[in-house]
């Protein structure tokens, strides 16, 4: 596990995201989610310090593990993603607007959040090696 270095900031905030698709429909399949995934990945264009450790799409749900830098609200995060796909999903497959046929988007109002910790061993790793790593942009490996 590494920890990242910024100009102000050290950290490995990483966390569990999941969120559904409206009224639960199971609109997911094979095709949609690889589209999906690569769309997600895409937003890593603008915002290259998003990083997915592991992406899981079921046919109603997805799952994210995500790390976030501690700069960006976790709500602000799920919102661009939601809202970046939902559009992109429903340029791209059709079918989406016999199901939703209003404006409101695919995914669900809401979302479910938890954190991935760290073990205390790492903790005492990195505050033991305080003073002796460089500054910048450092990534730290342990």
């Amino acid at each position: 596990m590494r920890l990242i270095k910024s100009a102000h900031s050290v950290y490995r905030t990483q966390y569990h995201i999941v969120w559904v698709t409206r009224f639960r429909r199971k609109i997911l399949n094979k095709g949609v989610a690889e589209y999906m995934e690569t769309k997600l990945r895409e937003t890593r264009k603008y915002y290259p310090d998003w990083e997915y450790i592991a992406v899981g799409v079921a046919e109603d749900h997805l799952h994210l593990h995500m790390v976030i830098p501690p700069k960006y609200a976790v709500s602000m995060v799920v919102e661009t993603l939601k809202k970046n796909t939902s559009r992109e999903l429903s340029q791209k497959f059709r079918f989406l607007k016999q199901v939703y046929w209003d404006n409101e988007g695919i995914w669900s109002k809401g979302f479910f959040v938890s954190t991935v910790g760290i073990n205390e061993a790492m903790i005492r790793k990195y505050v033991q090696l305080q003073g002796k790593e460089d500054t910048g942009q450092a990534q730290l490996e342990f």
